[in-house]
């Protein structure tokens, strides 16, 4: 199963985090790769706006581009995660929008380590959509980091990357043991 699909609360992580930042943002964009039917299997499609990344085995910067293409004009910041990050809670993503105006990154922290979702100001997409396809997002970041804020947060959420199945079980037990 795609992990957009896997849920989590009640919810497919995709769901989730359309209604998160629906809550929170102007517009949300999703960008599907290999399976493109799963926009036709989730609840929430009508919130958000899809485009697809032909180029999608390149990897998680060929989407990120691509989702960077189809943002509108009149933005004035982009927030950024991966949908393997379904945990991230609201008040972290208004949070991070309270440090917008004026900034260039904002990024979550706990305890000292950085995590997801990542806003940055529409004027950093050039440098994001001029990295070649080997490069890595955070080379944007890392040239930028004297013009970061860091948010301190309380939310586990950021740094909860669901990459495998064991991830993804001890996100559920985790969950369990705080109901």
């Amino acid at each position: 199963m795609a992990k957009a699909l896997l849920t989590y609360e009640g919810e497919a992580f995709l769901d989730r985090l359309i209604r998160i930042f629906k809550e929170t943002c102007n517009s949300v964009t999703v960008v599907l790769g290999h399976d493109q039917t799963i926009q036709h299997r989730i609840l929430r499609a009508g919130e958000a706006a899809f485009v697809t990344n032909q180029d999608y085995e390149k990897g998680q910067l060929s989407s990120l581009q691509c989702g960077l293409r189809a943002i509108p004009a009149d933005a004035d910041a982009v927030i950024f995660t991966p949908v393997d990050y379904p945990a991230i809670q609201a008040e972290t993503v208004r949070a991070l929008l309270s440090q917008a105006p004026g900034s260039l990154l904002v990024i979550p922290r706990l305890d000292g380590r950085h995590g997801h979702p990542v806003l940055f100001a529409t004027s950093l997409i050039p440098d994001f959509l001029a990295l070649p396809p080997e490069a890595e997002a955070r080379s944007v970041i890392r040239r930028n980091t004297e013009r970061t804020v860091y948010v301190d947060v309380k939310d586990l959420g950021i740094l909860r990357d669901v990459d495998d199945p064991e991830a993804y079980a001890d996100l559920l037990k985790a969950t369990r043991r705080t109901k």
